[in-house]
C-alpha cells in the first residue's frame, strides 16, 4: 500500500512543506507518514481561492452542479480499495469497515446530486394587492469543514457534498491524526476531474489551523464534527465574526431494554452499536438500562457475546481493531478503573490484550461492567471506547429518567415489543435521534442532529442541505 505524503491542496495545485505531523498506524504504533502543517498564510490563501471560485460556482444552475457531484462519486467508486486501505492504516478500523466507509459515500453522492433541482425558495402572500414577496435561497459562501478522526472519509463527504450542491466553495481541514485518506481522496479527484480551481481546498495541521479557519472573516460558515469541548471553543471563536456554525458533537447514547424486549436481538444490536470502530462513534450505545425482569438474562448473554469477539489487526478483518491512539486507550482504561473503584463489577475485558502480536498497538479488550450505579461517571461521561456499563432499572420510565440526566442528547436506543412503549419512550427521550429495535446507522435522507451538549445544525437530509443556504427576502412592488 502506497501512503502519500502530499501536503495541502489550494487553488487547484499541491503545496508541499516541511513534514511536521507524524501519522501513526494504531495497530502497530509505527509512523506511516509525515505531512506538512499549514501556517496562517496558507490558510488565508486557501480561503481567498475559495472566495474566487464561489461566485461562479454559486451562479451555476443546480443541475450542472449535480453533474459534478456525480462525477465526484464516480471517482470515489474507482478508488474504494486504495482510499479504504489508507483509511484502515491510519485509523485502525477493520478492512471491511474501512472499505465500507468509503463505498457508503457513493449513495450520498447520488442523494446530494438529487438536490440540484430541489433547493427551492417560497412565494408568500403580501398584505398589498400589487406586491409579491419572494424568499430566495442563496449559498452561504465559503464553508470551512473540520473533519474528525473516527470517520475521516464519511464525514468529509457528508459535509462537502451538501455544501457543494448548495453552491458553496469549501476549505477542508482533516484531523491531524487521520489526514492521509483525505489526501488520497483529493489526489484522486485532482487526477481524474477538472474541478474549478479553488472550489475544494485542503489544509493540514493541528488546532492552530482550525483556529485560523474559524476566526477568518473570509469564512462564511463553519461545519465541524468532533468533541463537545472543541465544539464550544469553535462556537466562541466563530462568534467574533458572527460566523454561523453547524456542530455535531459528543454523545452518551443510552440503550433501554424493556421487560418485553427480544433479548437476543437486543444483545446483538447493542453490542454492534458498542464495539463498532472500537466504540469510537458518537452514536455508539454508551450505556445500557435494562429492566430488572430480564437483566440477568441480558447480562449473561451480553457478556458471552462480548467475550466471543475477535480482536485483531485491521487487515485480518476482525470484529474489532485498535483504538486510534494511546491517549484514547488510556482514557478508556482510566474510565473502567474509576468505575470499578466506585463499586462496579468487571464482567469482561478491562485490560489491554496480552497477545504478543497485539502489544505494540492501541488495543483494548471489549469490556462489560455490572453493578453499575446510574450516578457513576462511566454512565454520565463519554468514554468513546469499547466499554458497556449495565444499569438495572425497575421500569422504562426510570430508564428514561436516568438517560435524560446526561447533558448529551445525540443518539438513543429503545428495545421493546410494545408499540405504545416504543412511541412513548421516543417522545420522552431528550435526544435528537432514536433507534427503535435496531442498531446504529443513519440514512443520508434522514437527519443526524444532537440536542443539548451534542451540538446544533445537524447533517443529512433536507435540513442538512438547506443549512448550507441563506434566505434573501425580496419585496416586489409591481403597482
Amino acid at each position: 500500500m502506497e501512503v502519500s505524503e502530499s501536503g495541502h491542496y489550494i487553488d487547484g495545485s499541491w503545496r508541499t512543506g516541511t513534514p511536521e505531523v507524524d501519522v501513526l498506524n494504531p495497530a502497530t504504533g509505527e509512523t506511516i507518514a509525515s505531512v506538512p502543517s499549514a501556517d496562517e498564510a496558507l490558510v488565508a490563501e486557501a480561503l481567498s481561492a475559495a472566495q474566487d471560485a464561489q461566485d461562479e460556482w454559486g451562479a451555476m444552475p443546480g443541475i450542472e452542479r449535480a453533474e459534478v457531484i456525480r462525477d465526484i462519486g464516480a471517482v470515489i467508486e474507482n478508488h474504494v480499495e486504495d482510499i479504504g486501505d489508507v483509511l484502515m492504516a491510519e485509523q485502525g478500523k477493520p478492512r471491511s469497515a474501512a472499505h465500507g466507509e468509503v463505498e457508503g459515500t457513493l449513495t450520498l453522492a447520488d442523494y446530494a446530486a438529487g438536490w440540484g433541482r430541489r433547493i427551492e425558495g417560497d412565494i408568500v402572500p403580501s398584505d398589498s394587492r400589487d406586491e409579491q414577496i419572494q424568499l430566495q435561497r442563496h449559498p452561504m459562501g465559503v464553508v470551512a469543514a473540520i473533519i474528525p478522526w473516527n470517520y475521516p472519509v464519511a464525514v468529509l463527504m457528508r459535509k462537502i457534498l451538501p455544501a457543494l450542491i448548495a453552491g458553496n466553495a469549501v476549505v477542508v481541514k482533516p484531523s491531524s491524526t487521520t489526514p492521509l485518506s483525505t489526501i488520497r481522496l483529493f489526489e484522486a479527484l485532482d487526477e481524474e476531474l477538472d474541478l474549478p480551481d479553488g472550489l475544494l481546498n485542503l489544509v493540514i495541521g493541528d488546532s492552530a489551523v482550525g483556529d485560523a479557519l474559524v476566526t477568518a472573516p473570509e469564512t462564511d460558515m463553519v461545519t465541524m464534527t468532533g468533541s463537545t469541548r472543541v465544539g464550544k471553543e469553535i462556537m466562541e471563536a466563530a462568534a467574533q465574526n458572527l460566523t454561523p456554525v453547524s456542530l455535531e458533537l459528543g454523545g452518551k447514547a443510552p440503550a433501554i431494554v424493556a421487560a418485553d424486549a427480544d433479548v437476543d436481538a437486543a444483545v446483538e444490536d447493542i453490542l454492534t452499536a458498542r464495539i463498532t470502530n472500537a466504540g469510537q462513534v458518537c452514536t455508539c450505545a454508551e450505556r445500557v438500562f435494562v429492566h430488572e425482569d430480564v437483566a440477568d438474562e441480558f447480562t449473561e448473554k451480553y457478556v458471552a457475546a462480548t467475550e466471543a469477539l475477535e480482536l485483531g489487526p485491521p487487515e485480518d478483518d476482525p470484529d474489532m481493531g485498535p483504538q486510534v491512539s494511546e491517549g484514547e486507550r488510556e482514557w478508556t482504561h482510566s474510565s473502567v478503573e474509576a468505575a470499578v473503584d466506585a463499586g462496579a463489577t468487571l464482567l469482561a475485558g478491562g485490560e489491554a490484550p496480552t497477545d504478543e502480536s497485539l502489544e505494540a498497538g492501541y488495543y483494548y479488550a471489549p469490556t462489560v461492567l455490572g453493578d453499575v450505579d446510574p450516578s457513576m461517571d462511566v454512565v454520565e461521561q463519554e468514554v468513546f471506547g469499547p466499554v458497556t456499563p449495565i444499569v438495572t432499572v425497575e421500569s422504562v420510565d426510570q430508564a428514561v429518567e436516568y438517560a435524560n440526566r446526561s447533558r448529551y442528547g445525540l443518539s438513543s436506543y429503545v428495545f421493546t415489543e410494545d408499540y405504545q412503549t416504543a412511541m412513548q419512550t421516543v417522545d420522552d427521550l431528550d435526544y435528537g435521534e432514536t433507534y427503535v429495535n435496531r442498531t446504529l446507522g443513519e440514512a443520508w435522507q434522514g437527519h443526524h442532529i444532537g440536542w443539548n451538549d451534542s451540538g446544533m445544525g445537524g447533517d443529512d437530509g433536507k435540513y442538512g442541505v438547506l443549512k448550507y443556504t441563506q434566505i434573501k427576502s425580496v419585496y416586489h412592488d409591481y403597482s
